[in-house]
Protein backbone atom coordinates (compact mmCIF):
# COMPACT_ATOMS: atom_id res chain seq x y z
CA UNK A 1 0.00 0.00 0.00
CA UNK A 2 1.44 3.57 -0.89
CA UNK A 3 0.16 6.81 1.05
CA UNK A 4 1.08 9.90 -0.42
CA UNK A 5 1.65 12.35 2.76
CA UNK A 6 2.39 16.36 2.58
CA UNK A 7 3.91 18.14 5.96
CA UNK A 8 3.58 22.05 5.40
CA UNK A 9 5.79 24.31 6.29
CA UNK A 10 4.74 25.40 9.82
CA UNK A 11 4.76 21.56 10.28
CA UNK A 12 8.97 21.25 9.46
CA UNK A 13 9.79 24.80 10.90
CA UNK A 14 12.01 23.07 13.21
CA UNK A 15 15.28 20.44 13.56
CA UNK A 16 13.07 19.39 16.37
CA UNK A 17 9.48 19.18 14.10
CA UNK A 18 11.40 16.99 11.26
CA UNK A 19 13.13 14.50 14.16
CA UNK A 20 9.32 14.03 14.95
CA UNK A 21 8.17 13.62 11.67
CA UNK A 22 10.73 11.09 11.14
CA UNK A 23 9.96 9.42 13.88
CA UNK A 24 5.91 9.01 12.54
CA UNK A 25 6.99 7.84 9.22
CA UNK A 26 9.05 5.37 11.11
CA UNK A 27 6.34 3.76 12.86
CA UNK A 28 4.18 3.96 9.31
CA UNK A 29 6.80 2.20 7.56
CA UNK A 30 7.00 -0.24 10.16
CA UNK A 31 3.84 -1.21 9.68
CA UNK A 32 4.30 -1.91 5.82
CA UNK A 33 3.50 0.82 4.39
CA UNK A 34 5.23 2.40 1.22
CA UNK A 35 5.35 6.40 1.64
CA UNK A 36 5.64 9.51 -0.75
CA UNK A 37 6.08 12.31 1.22
CA UNK A 38 5.85 16.07 0.16
CA UNK A 39 7.38 18.57 2.35
CA UNK A 40 7.66 22.61 2.30
CA UNK A 41 10.50 24.72 3.00
CA UNK A 42 11.00 25.11 6.73
CA UNK A 43 9.19 27.91 8.39
CA UNK A 44 9.65 31.24 7.05
CA UNK A 45 12.60 29.84 4.35
CA UNK A 46 10.80 31.11 1.14
CA UNK A 47 10.04 34.43 2.18
CA UNK A 48 13.34 34.83 3.43
CA UNK A 49 14.54 33.96 -0.29
CA UNK A 50 12.73 36.26 -1.97
CA UNK A 51 13.28 38.89 0.63
CA UNK A 52 17.06 38.16 -0.36
CA UNK A 53 16.59 38.22 -3.85
CA UNK A 54 14.62 41.70 -3.46
CA UNK A 55 17.46 43.28 -1.70
CA UNK A 56 19.26 43.21 -4.62
CA UNK A 57 16.32 44.17 -7.33
CA UNK A 58 13.05 44.71 -6.68
CA UNK A 59 12.12 42.80 -10.38
CA UNK A 60 14.54 39.88 -9.97
CA UNK A 61 14.66 37.25 -13.26
CA UNK A 62 11.68 35.21 -12.84
CA UNK A 63 14.25 31.95 -14.40
CA UNK A 64 16.63 32.86 -11.64
CA UNK A 65 14.02 33.32 -8.61
CA UNK A 66 12.05 30.11 -9.20
CA UNK A 67 15.28 28.64 -8.99
CA UNK A 68 16.51 30.06 -5.57
CA UNK A 69 12.87 29.48 -4.19
CA UNK A 70 13.25 25.70 -4.78
CA UNK A 71 16.19 25.64 -2.98
CA UNK A 72 13.80 26.01 0.50
CA UNK A 73 11.71 22.45 -0.15
CA UNK A 74 15.35 21.00 -1.49
CA UNK A 75 16.68 21.72 2.23
CA UNK A 76 13.85 20.39 3.61
CA UNK A 77 13.71 17.03 1.77
CA UNK A 78 17.58 16.35 2.43
CA UNK A 79 17.30 17.59 6.65
CA UNK A 80 13.90 15.11 6.14
CA UNK A 81 16.34 11.83 4.78
CA UNK A 82 18.93 12.27 6.66
CA UNK A 83 16.54 11.77 10.24
CA UNK A 84 14.84 9.01 8.96
CA UNK A 85 18.21 7.25 7.42
CA UNK A 86 19.97 7.49 10.80
CA UNK A 87 16.94 5.87 11.67
CA UNK A 88 17.52 3.36 9.82
CA UNK A 89 14.34 4.05 7.44
CA UNK A 90 15.62 3.56 3.67
CA UNK A 91 14.46 6.75 2.73
CA UNK A 92 15.65 8.77 -0.41
CA UNK A 93 14.68 12.71 -1.13
CA UNK A 94 13.88 13.71 -4.68
CA UNK A 95 13.93 17.19 -6.15
CA UNK A 96 10.56 17.72 -8.20
CA UNK A 97 13.01 16.87 -11.26
CA UNK A 98 13.85 13.88 -9.97
CA UNK A 99 10.33 12.57 -9.26
CA UNK A 100 9.61 13.10 -13.01
CA UNK A 101 7.31 16.11 -12.50
CA UNK A 102 7.34 17.89 -15.18
CA UNK A 103 5.57 21.43 -15.80
CA UNK A 104 4.40 23.78 -18.22
CA UNK A 105 3.61 27.66 -18.21
CA UNK A 106 5.32 29.96 -16.84
CA UNK A 107 8.05 30.38 -13.97
CA UNK A 108 6.83 31.23 -10.42
CA UNK A 109 3.17 30.30 -12.02
CA UNK A 110 3.87 26.87 -13.43
CA UNK A 111 1.53 24.04 -13.65
CA UNK A 112 1.89 20.74 -13.41
CA UNK A 113 1.97 18.74 -16.83
CA UNK A 114 2.50 14.97 -15.92
CA UNK A 115 4.20 12.87 -13.60
CA UNK A 116 6.43 9.84 -15.11
CA UNK A 117 4.72 7.74 -12.42
CA UNK A 118 7.71 4.87 -13.40
CA UNK A 119 10.16 6.79 -12.16
CA UNK A 120 8.48 6.68 -8.20
CA UNK A 121 7.25 3.35 -8.87
CA UNK A 122 10.73 2.48 -9.03
CA UNK A 123 11.92 4.09 -5.96
CA UNK A 124 9.67 2.43 -3.72
CA UNK A 125 10.50 -0.74 -5.05
CA UNK A 126 14.24 0.02 -3.47
CA UNK A 127 12.69 2.74 -0.61
CA UNK A 128 9.69 2.45 2.15
CA UNK A 129 10.04 6.29 2.21
CA UNK A 130 10.36 9.06 -1.04
CA UNK A 131 10.85 12.34 0.02
CA UNK A 132 9.61 14.68 -3.21
CA UNK A 133 10.71 18.60 -2.61
CA UNK A 134 6.75 20.60 -3.29
CA UNK A 135 6.11 23.38 -4.94
CA UNK A 136 8.62 22.64 -7.82
CA UNK A 137 9.15 20.76 -11.24
CA UNK A 138 11.31 20.91 -14.48
CA UNK A 139 9.63 22.27 -17.91
CA UNK A 140 10.39 21.88 -21.42
CA UNK A 141 13.56 23.25 -21.55
CA UNK A 142 14.80 21.74 -18.17
CA UNK A 143 14.62 24.71 -16.47
CA UNK A 144 13.18 24.37 -12.38
CA UNK A 145 10.16 25.70 -12.03
CA UNK A 146 8.01 26.48 -9.16
CA UNK A 147 3.75 26.65 -9.03
CA UNK A 148 2.89 29.19 -7.14
CA UNK A 149 0.58 29.50 -4.04
CA UNK A 150 -0.25 26.45 -2.83
CA UNK A 151 1.90 24.35 -5.53
CA UNK A 152 3.13 21.77 -2.41
CA UNK A 153 -0.64 20.88 -1.62
CA UNK A 154 -0.95 20.86 -5.86
CA UNK A 155 2.43 18.05 -5.60
CA UNK A 156 1.14 15.56 -3.37
CA UNK A 157 -2.32 15.50 -4.99
CA UNK A 158 -0.87 15.12 -8.66
CA UNK A 159 1.41 12.21 -7.01
CA UNK A 160 -1.58 10.78 -5.33
CA UNK A 161 -3.54 10.83 -8.34
CA UNK A 162 -1.23 8.57 -10.16
CA UNK A 163 -0.02 6.71 -6.98
CA UNK A 164 -2.78 5.51 -4.57
CA UNK A 165 -5.89 8.00 -4.80
CA UNK A 166 -4.86 8.91 -1.49
CA UNK A 167 -3.41 11.96 -0.03
CA UNK A 168 -2.80 13.46 3.54
CA UNK A 169 -2.40 16.72 4.14
CA UNK A 170 -0.51 17.84 7.63
CA UNK A 171 -0.49 21.19 8.63
CA UNK A 172 -1.31 23.20 11.86
CA UNK A 173 -4.94 23.30 11.84
CA UNK A 174 -6.79 19.95 12.95
CA UNK A 175 -9.03 20.04 10.31
CA UNK A 176 -11.67 22.14 8.09
CA UNK A 177 -14.25 23.83 10.34
CA UNK A 178 -17.47 25.33 10.46
CA UNK A 179 -16.47 28.80 10.55
CA UNK A 180 -12.17 30.21 11.51
CA UNK A 181 -12.65 29.11 14.90
CA UNK A 182 -10.56 31.91 15.73
CA UNK A 183 -13.37 34.07 15.07
CA UNK A 184 -16.03 31.62 16.46
CA UNK A 185 -14.48 29.77 19.05
CA UNK A 186 -17.47 27.16 19.27
CA UNK A 187 -16.97 26.48 15.16
CA UNK A 188 -17.18 22.55 15.14
CA UNK A 189 -15.10 20.52 13.17
CA UNK A 190 -16.21 18.98 9.89
CA UNK A 191 -15.55 15.22 9.44
CA UNK A 192 -16.21 15.41 5.25
CA UNK A 193 -16.49 18.09 3.23
CA UNK A 194 -17.42 17.85 -0.45
CA UNK A 195 -15.27 18.58 -3.12
CA UNK A 196 -17.39 21.53 -4.43
CA UNK A 197 -17.63 22.79 -1.00
CA UNK A 198 -14.27 23.29 -0.55
CA UNK A 199 -13.55 24.31 -3.44
CA UNK A 200 -15.88 27.41 -2.96
CA UNK A 201 -14.25 27.74 0.65
CA UNK A 202 -11.02 28.30 -0.47
CA UNK A 203 -12.34 30.95 -3.25
CA UNK A 204 -14.44 32.71 -0.65
CA UNK A 205 -11.22 33.08 2.01
CA UNK A 206 -10.77 29.76 3.78
CA UNK A 207 -6.87 28.92 4.23
CA UNK A 208 -7.13 25.61 4.68
CA UNK A 209 -6.53 24.28 1.24
CA UNK A 210 -5.77 26.20 -2.20
CA UNK A 211 -8.33 25.50 -4.61
CA UNK A 212 -6.60 24.28 -7.51
CA UNK A 213 -5.13 21.38 -5.44
CA UNK A 214 -8.98 20.55 -4.72
CA UNK A 215 -10.15 20.92 -7.96
CA UNK A 216 -7.21 18.51 -9.35
CA UNK A 217 -8.64 16.19 -6.21
CA UNK A 218 -12.25 16.00 -7.87
CA UNK A 219 -10.90 15.60 -11.35
CA UNK A 220 -9.05 12.53 -10.32
CA UNK A 221 -11.02 11.45 -7.88
CA UNK A 222 -8.74 11.82 -5.51
CA UNK A 223 -9.61 11.39 -1.66
CA UNK A 224 -7.99 14.50 1.07
CA UNK A 225 -7.46 14.18 4.76
CA UNK A 226 -6.58 17.21 6.16
CA UNK A 227 -5.05 17.22 9.66
CA UNK A 228 -2.82 18.69 12.44
CA UNK A 229 0.77 17.68 12.19
CA UNK A 230 1.16 14.31 14.63
CA UNK A 231 -2.22 15.35 16.49
CA UNK A 232 -4.29 12.46 17.53
CA UNK A 233 -7.42 14.05 17.09
CA UNK A 234 -9.52 13.46 13.51
CA UNK A 235 -9.20 15.59 10.62
CA UNK A 236 -11.39 16.32 7.82
CA UNK A 237 -11.76 14.62 4.72
CA UNK A 238 -12.17 16.18 1.59
CA UNK A 239 -13.94 13.90 -1.02
CA UNK A 240 -16.97 13.05 -3.32
CA UNK A 241 -20.19 13.95 -2.57
CA UNK A 242 -22.13 11.74 -0.21
CA UNK A 243 -25.87 11.75 0.58
CA UNK A 244 -25.56 13.14 4.52
CA UNK A 245 -23.86 16.45 2.86
CA UNK A 246 -27.02 16.54 1.18
CA UNK A 247 -29.29 16.73 3.92
CA UNK A 248 -27.50 19.91 5.96
CA UNK A 249 -28.28 23.39 3.28
CA UNK A 250 -25.53 25.33 4.75
CA UNK A 251 -22.20 23.52 6.01
CA UNK A 252 -20.08 26.38 6.87
CA UNK A 253 -19.19 30.40 7.15
CA UNK A 254 -15.94 32.19 5.51
CA UNK A 255 -14.94 35.48 5.93
CA UNK A 256 -12.34 37.97 3.45
CA UNK A 257 -11.37 40.71 5.25
CA UNK A 258 -9.38 44.05 3.94
CA UNK A 259 -11.88 44.03 0.84
CA UNK A 260 -12.25 47.19 -0.40
CA UNK A 261 -15.98 48.24 -2.44
CA UNK A 262 -16.33 50.18 -5.05
CA UNK A 263 -19.90 51.60 -6.75
CA UNK A 264 -19.60 53.85 -9.82
CA UNK A 265 -22.48 55.38 -11.26
CA UNK A 266 -23.67 57.63 -14.35
CA UNK A 267 -22.55 55.21 -16.72
CA UNK A 268 -23.20 55.69 -19.99
CA UNK A 269 -25.61 52.54 -20.67
CA UNK A 270 -23.36 50.45 -23.45
CA UNK A 271 -21.69 47.25 -23.61
CA UNK A 272 -18.65 48.44 -24.81
CA UNK A 273 -18.53 51.31 -22.05
CA UNK A 274 -18.72 48.49 -19.39
CA UNK A 275 -16.42 46.40 -21.39
CA UNK A 276 -13.54 49.17 -21.11
CA UNK A 277 -14.04 49.76 -17.61
CA UNK A 278 -13.20 46.08 -16.86
CA UNK A 279 -10.51 46.12 -19.64
CA UNK A 280 -8.79 49.41 -17.71
CA UNK A 281 -8.93 47.61 -14.74
CA UNK A 282 -7.32 44.34 -15.78
CA UNK A 283 -4.26 46.20 -17.19
CA UNK A 284 -3.71 47.53 -13.98
CA UNK A 285 -3.64 43.75 -12.56
CA UNK A 286 -6.85 44.48 -10.25
CA UNK A 287 -8.25 41.29 -8.61
CA UNK A 288 -12.11 42.11 -9.19
CA UNK A 289 -14.69 40.08 -7.02
CA UNK A 290 -18.45 40.67 -6.54
CA UNK A 291 -19.68 42.55 -9.38
CA UNK A 292 -23.26 43.35 -10.31
CA UNK A 293 -24.79 45.98 -12.44
CA UNK A 294 -28.11 47.75 -13.03
CA UNK A 295 -29.13 49.73 -16.06
CA UNK A 296 -31.51 52.21 -15.78
CA UNK A 297 -33.20 55.28 -18.23
CA UNK A 298 -29.96 55.31 -20.25
CA UNK A 299 -27.23 54.96 -17.41
CA UNK A 300 -25.42 51.85 -15.99
CA UNK A 301 -24.62 51.63 -12.06
CA UNK A 302 -21.73 49.23 -11.57
CA UNK A 303 -20.70 48.07 -8.25
CA UNK A 304 -17.83 45.25 -7.20
CA UNK A 305 -14.93 44.68 -4.77
CA UNK A 306 -11.05 44.12 -4.34
CA UNK A 307 -8.31 43.61 -2.08
CA UNK A 308 -7.80 46.68 -0.28
CA UNK A 309 -3.97 46.07 -0.79
CA UNK A 310 -4.81 46.42 -4.94
CA UNK A 311 -5.99 49.79 -3.50
CA UNK A 312 -2.50 51.76 -5.71
CA UNK A 313 -3.39 49.87 -9.16
CA UNK A 314 -7.02 50.35 -8.74
CA UNK A 315 -6.71 54.05 -8.06
CA UNK A 316 -4.77 54.50 -11.60
CA UNK A 317 -8.05 52.82 -13.31
CA UNK A 318 -10.42 54.99 -11.94
CA UNK A 319 -7.75 57.73 -12.40
CA UNK A 320 -8.23 56.72 -16.01
CA UNK A 321 -11.58 56.16 -16.53
CA UNK A 322 -12.79 59.78 -15.06
CA UNK A 323 -10.76 60.57 -18.19
CA UNK A 324 -12.95 58.51 -20.50
CA UNK A 325 -16.38 59.35 -18.59
CA UNK A 326 -15.94 62.64 -17.04
CA UNK A 327 -20.21 62.49 -15.93
CA UNK A 328 -19.41 59.26 -13.43
CA UNK A 329 -19.67 59.62 -9.80
CA UNK A 330 -17.38 56.99 -7.57
CA UNK A 331 -17.70 55.94 -3.97
CA UNK A 332 -15.21 53.78 -2.29
CA UNK A 333 -15.46 51.86 0.68
CA UNK A 334 -12.20 50.53 2.29
CA UNK A 335 -13.04 49.04 5.47
CA UNK A 336 -15.41 46.57 4.46
CA UNK A 337 -15.07 42.55 4.41
CA UNK A 338 -16.72 39.67 2.80
CA UNK A 339 -18.69 37.00 4.51
CA UNK A 340 -20.37 34.27 2.73
CA UNK A 341 -22.33 30.81 3.50
CA UNK A 342 -21.44 28.09 1.61
CA UNK A 343 -23.36 24.49 1.71
CA UNK A 344 -23.94 21.92 -1.25
CA UNK A 345 -27.54 21.26 -0.19
CA UNK A 346 -28.61 25.01 -1.21
CA UNK A 347 -29.00 23.06 -4.92
CA UNK A 348 -32.08 21.64 -3.56
CA UNK A 349 -32.96 23.69 -0.28
CA UNK A 350 -35.64 26.48 -0.44
CA UNK A 351 -35.49 29.50 1.78
CA UNK A 352 -31.24 30.20 2.82
CA UNK A 353 -31.53 33.43 1.60
CA UNK A 354 -34.50 34.26 3.22
CA UNK A 355 -33.33 33.37 6.61
CA UNK A 356 -29.84 35.07 5.76
CA UNK A 357 -31.40 38.23 5.44
CA UNK A 358 -33.71 37.48 8.16
CA UNK A 359 -30.10 37.06 10.32
CA UNK A 360 -28.95 40.61 9.21
CA UNK A 361 -32.11 42.25 10.25
CA UNK A 362 -32.16 40.59 13.39
CA UNK A 363 -28.95 41.01 14.37
CA UNK A 364 -29.16 45.14 12.82
CA UNK A 365 -26.05 43.90 10.63
CA UNK A 366 -26.27 46.47 7.72
CA UNK A 367 -24.57 44.91 4.33
CA UNK A 368 -23.99 46.10 0.81
CA UNK A 369 -23.77 43.96 -1.77
CA UNK A 370 -24.94 40.48 -2.39
CA UNK A 371 -23.54 37.96 -4.71
CA UNK A 372 -24.85 34.43 -5.20
CA UNK A 373 -23.46 31.13 -6.87
CA UNK A 374 -24.67 27.40 -6.97
CA UNK A 375 -23.81 26.75 -3.59
CA UNK A 376 -22.83 29.82 -1.83
CA UNK A 377 -23.96 33.45 -0.89
CA UNK A 378 -21.76 36.35 -0.18
CA UNK A 379 -22.37 39.98 1.54
CA UNK A 380 -20.09 42.70 1.57
CA UNK A 381 -20.86 44.06 5.59
CA UNK A 382 -18.38 46.84 7.63
CA UNK A 383 -15.22 44.91 8.74
CA UNK A 384 -16.09 45.79 12.55
CA UNK A 385 -19.89 43.19 11.99
CA UNK A 386 -17.50 40.26 11.37
CA UNK A 387 -17.53 38.81 14.52
CA UNK A 388 -21.29 39.58 15.18
CA UNK A 389 -22.00 38.21 11.75
CA UNK A 390 -20.68 34.92 11.97
CA UNK A 391 -21.59 34.52 15.09
CA UNK A 392 -25.24 35.00 14.09
CA UNK A 393 -25.46 32.69 11.10
CA UNK A 394 -23.22 30.07 12.86
CA UNK A 395 -26.48 30.21 15.17
CA UNK A 396 -29.36 29.99 12.76
CA UNK A 397 -27.30 27.28 11.23
CA UNK A 398 -26.13 25.33 14.04
CA UNK A 399 -22.80 25.75 12.72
Amino acid sequence: MTTVLKFGGSSVATIEQIQAISEYLQTRAAAGEKLVVVVSAMGKTTDSLLSLAKQITERPMIRELDRLLAVGEEQTISLLSIALNSRGVAAISLTGQQAGIDTMGIHTKSKIKAIRKEVLEEKLRTYDVVIVAGFQGVNEFGDVTTLGRGGSDTTAVALAAVLSKRCEIYTDVAGVYTADPRIHPTARRLDTVSYDEMMEMSALGSKVMEMRSVELAKKFDVNIFVGKTLASEGGTWIMDMTQAMEQKAVTSVSVVKNVLSVSIKHIPHSVAGVADIFEKLSQRHVNIDMISQTAFDGEVFLSFTCPLDEEAFLEEALAELTETFPQIKIDRHTEHAKISVVGIGMRDATGVAAELFATFRESGIPFYQVTTSEISISYTINEQDVEAAVAAIATRFKL
